[in-house]
């Protein structure tokens, strides 16, 4: 490989792995400030008991995304130098402030983990609202940056690289910020919901024999459900929204994403299938009629310009193709395996220590992992649509990476540290809920006589 797909993907691994932790720590955050909420409605302490466990997650999660975070940021500049020497004079807003965004989230999430079982209940509301806020502002304002990359905007540049009227804040709040950033915080939520209803639908099955944890369980898993369907609907809503961007502002990479090539009216949307190089047609794949051209603009006559309108060495890679289709494959199975889930349930809910048939609760298992999978394509459909370009229409990706010939070396011993870090997180995680169970916790409580205050 040449030097720059070796820095992309050295620089894509950090990012595929930080983005475990940031995403989740988003969405179990506000999960937590959620369940908070619902103990205070219902007047019930199981609520309580599973926000002050699944924060002990969120800190987990923080602990090993600080590090992570802190070796992203690093790589940008050695990685990127051509890139951040723009993102300095344009768009070193987000980053700035991001770090206030941070230390909301680390001072409000030590006060509650240190301090909830001494809080009054609307406290710790306040508190584990503050976090979910500090996380979510993390994670838009990093968004920003990303699609500053992709809409470009807040400065001009002369034939030389010399940039000049800079607005920050026009970079800022670019084009598809709003939809983009909307979109990062709902499918978040999304993923740390299923998250969660894979946890509790397995230790529901583990804990058959033991009315009062499978109880707590059950109400995890419905609870779950229902944020992760609400959410799940949300991220279809705001994909639309995104794909629309595309039309707008980045036709070539939804040329790519659907394999087409010839520009057209009442353009098809290709399900499945590959594209191929050598006829420039998607193979096996199922067309839609009309169907692309209704979601790039809400009308069947809407014209979609192909790949064969832009030059050849600006078109991204063909395999965005297959990206896009998994990213929303996923997203669209999981958005029906909730409905039918809470449906199920709906209809039983009355048969007491039933929740779903096995097959059912074994799919539920596999939800989060799912979901997280469908964040890592869309993210890399998001950064491999935009090749060739970096700063899209302004800096290629061969002028931002850095010449440097012992980059693969580096990427080797990076790989080896986040195994490490990885290990090191789930050693951790299972340790401390292995000696901290929910028996245990269920017992205290009772000792405690604690009640909602």
């Amino acid at each position: 490989m040449d030097s720059v797909t070796v820095t992309r993907a050295f620089f894509g691994t950090s990012m595929a792995f930080h983005i475990i932790f940031a995403t989740l720590t988003v969405g179990l955050s506000a999960m937590v400030f959620l369940s908070e909420v619902i103990a205070k409605w219902r007047k019930d302490t199981d609520y309580t008991l599973m926000a002050k466990r699944w924060t002990k997650a969120v800190a987990i999660l923080l602990g090993l995304g600080i590090p992570s975070g802190t070796i992203v940021a690093v790589q940008l500049s050695l990685l990127w130098p051509g890139f951040m020497k723009i993102v300095g004079q344009v768009i070193s807003v987000p980053f700035q402030v991001e770090i206030f965004a941070f230390f909301l989230e680390a001072l409000a999430l030590s006060i509650y983990v240190f301090a909830a079982d001494r809080l009054h209940s609307w406290v710790r509301v306040i508190a584990s609202g503050l976090v979910a806020f500090g996380a979510s502002a993390s994670a838009v304002l990093i968004t920003s940056a990303n699609t500053w990359m992709n809409t470009p905007a807040g400065f001009d540049m002369k034939p030389d690289g010399t940039i000049f009227n800079v607005d920050p804040w026009k970079a800022f709040f670019n084009p598809t910020f709003f939809n983009s950033a909307y979109h990062v915080v709902v499918s978040s939520l999304m993923t740390g919901a299923f998250a969660i209803v894979t946890v509790a639908t397995y230790r529901f099955m583990k804990t058959r024999g033991q009315p009062r944890e499978n109880q707590v369980h059950k109400k995890a898993v419905v609870f779950s459900l229902s944020v992760a369907l609400i959410m799940s609907l949300l991220t279809a809503l705001s994909g639309h929204g995104s794909a629309q961007n595309l039309h707008r502002y980045n036709p070539e990479k939804l040329a790519a994403a659907e394999g087409l090539f010839e520009t057209q009216r009442y353009a098809p949307l290709a399900i499945g299938g590959f594209t191929d190089p050598d006829t420039h047609e998607v193979k096996y794949g199922i067309e839609i009629p009309y169907m692309l051209s209704w979601l790039a603009a809400n009308r069947f006559d809407t014209e979609v310009k192909g790949l064969n309108d832009f030059p050849a060495e600006t078109w991204p890679p063909f395999y965005v193709h297959t990206l896009f289709n998994v990213m929303v494959g996923i997203g669209t199975l999981l958005l029906i395996l909730a409905l039918v889930a809470l449906l199920y349930w709906w209809k039983r809910r009355r048969q007491e220590g039933k929740l779903f048939p096995k097959w059912l609760l074994w799919s539920l298992v596999s939800s989060g992992p799912l979901s997280m999978l469908g964040i890592e394509f869309g993210w890399i459909f998001s950064c491999s649509g935009r090749q060739p370009w970096t700063i899209y229409g302004y800096q290629l990706t061969k002028d931002a990476a850095t010449q440097s010939g012992n980059v693969g070396m580096l990427f080797l011993l990076f790989v080896l540290v986040y195994i490490l870090l990885m290990w090191i997180f789930i050693t951790v995680l299972r340790s401390y809920f292995k000696h901290h169970p929910l028996s245990k916790a269920l017992e205290d409580s009772v000792n405690k006589g604690e009640v909602l205050v």
